[in-house]
């Protein structure tokens, strides 16, 4: 009976420590998704920009035209840049949320196996006490 009790203890220890774990993925995915969100954001602000700056072509004289040309190239590599950053983010956030379900498996784990011993012990607990006394009244009462 007690080694009985000391698995359910132990049980529910590791239960609180999985539901923990769980809490801090669901955390980590959650600043995952804000930096996704943020990079996306940029990323398509850059992206409109470069569009913007795409449409100039009536300009005064020959450096006018180069320093806009060497703003687009630059422009173009930062919103490369901040598009190969928010797919690497994504990348992150994705396997946040993988962690997050892993997490999420293994409490539900413990929980379940919590679930089973409980009612295993209460079924060995009810069996022995019907066992032990003795009914009151006939059969017919029953």
């Amino acid at each position: 009976m007690q080694a009985e009790r000391a698995r359910l203890l132990r049980l529910g220890r590791l239960e609180k420590v999985r539901a923990i774990a769980k809490q801090a993925a669901a955390a980590e995915a959650a600043r995952a998704e804000s930096t996704l969100a943020q990079l996306e954001g940029l990323a398509a602000r850059t992206g409109r920009l470069v569009a913007d700056y795409a449409g100039w072509t009536d300009l005064g004289d020959a450096g006018a035209l180069q320093q806009l040309s060497q703003f687009r190239s630059g422009l173009q590599g930062v919103a490369l840049s901040t598009s190969a950053d928010a797919a690497r983010a994504r990348s992150v956030a994705d396997e946040k949320h993988a962690q997050l379900a892993q997490a999420e498996r293994r409490r539900q784990a413990v929980e379940d196996r919590a679930k089973a011993e409980t009612a295993a012990l209460s079924a060995k607990r009810g069996d022995a006490s019907l066992g032990a006394r003795r009914g009151f009244g006939t059969e017919l009462d029953k």
